[in-house]
C-alpha cells in the first residue's frame, strides 16, 4: 500500500477557538513520497493543524481534501490509511505488550516482513511480551507508540513530538526506523526540535499564518 499515492489538499485552512485565530489562511499541498515538518514553539497550534490534518478536527474555515490513488477519500475513511503516533495518545496500560501489538494490528495491517516478533526485537525487549504496559517507562511507552507507527502498512505517517522522553540513544533509535520505515509514505512531522525533522525536505511554519 505504501507506494500508492496518497495527497492532502488545504485550501484557505483556518482553525479558531472561541474568537481567537489559532491559525488562518493556509494553502498547502501534502503528497506521497515526500517529508513535512510543522514547526512552531509550544502552544502555537503544532498539534490542532495536525488533528485537522488527519481528520480528527474539523476546520474552522477553509476545505480540506484527500485523494487515494485519485479518488477522493471521505475525511471519515482516512483514519484507515495513516498511522499516528503523539505524546497524548495513550497506549492501553491493562494491556501486556503482546496484547498491545495484537490490539493496535486488528485496525492496521503490518509491512511486509514485519509481525510481532519482528516489532519486539525492534524494541530490544526480548522476554517482555507479556510485561503489562503499566510497568513500562514512560520512555519505553514511546517507543512502542512509535514503533507500532512505523510498522503499519499505512501511506500516512503522522508524528508529533516524536522523541518525547526518549534519550541520546531513543533518537538514534527513531531515526534509524525513520530510514527504514519512512521511505514512499507521506512523513508528517509536528516539532520544535532540529533533530527530530532534520530529514524533512518541506517546512511549513505555524507562526506565519497567525493573524
Amino acid at each position: 500500500m505504501t507506494n500508492d499515492q496518497f495527497s492532502i489538499k488545504l485550501s484557505q485552512i483556518g482553525r479558531r477557538f472561541n474568537r481567537d485565530w489559532i491559525f488562518r489562511g493556509i494553502d498547502h499541498t501534502f503528497i506521497s513520497g515526500e517529508s513535512y515538518a510543522i514547526l512552531g514553539s509550544n502552544g502555537s497550534g503544532k498539534s490542532t493543524l495536525l488533528a485537522v490534518l488527519n481528520g480528527s478536527l474539523s476546520p474552522s474555515a477553509g476545505s480540506i481534501n484527500y485523494f487515494f490513488e485519485n479518488k477522493e477519500v471521505e475525511v471519515e475513511q482516512v483514519f484507515q490509511h495513516l498511522s499516528l503516533a503523539a505524546p497524548y495518545l495513550e497506549l492501553i496500560e491493562e494491556f501486556s505488550l503482546g496484547e498491545m501489538i495484537d490490539f493496535h494490528f486488528k485496525f492496521k495491517t503490518y509491512k511486509q516482513r514485519i509481525d510481532k516478533t519482528v516489532i519486539i526485537e525492534l524494541l530490544n525487549l526480548p522476554g517482555s511480551q507479556n510485561k503489562l504496559i503499566r510497568y513500562f517507562s514512560s520512555g519505553m511507552k514511546q517507543r512502542l507508540k512509535l514503533a507500532l507507527a512505523f510498522c503499519a502498512d499505512t501511506p500516512i505517517l503522522m508524528l508529533d513530538e516524536p522523541t518525547s522522553n526518549l534519550d541520546a540513544q531513543g533518537v538514534d533509535w527513531y531515526l534509524n526506523l525513520v530510514q527504514q520505515f519512512a521511505k514512499d509514505r507521506l512523513t508528517i512531522i509536528c516539532s520544535n526540535q532540529e533533530h527530530e525533522y532534520s530529514f524533512c525536505k518541506h517546512r511549513l511554519n505555524i507562526t506565519d499564518y497567525k493573524q
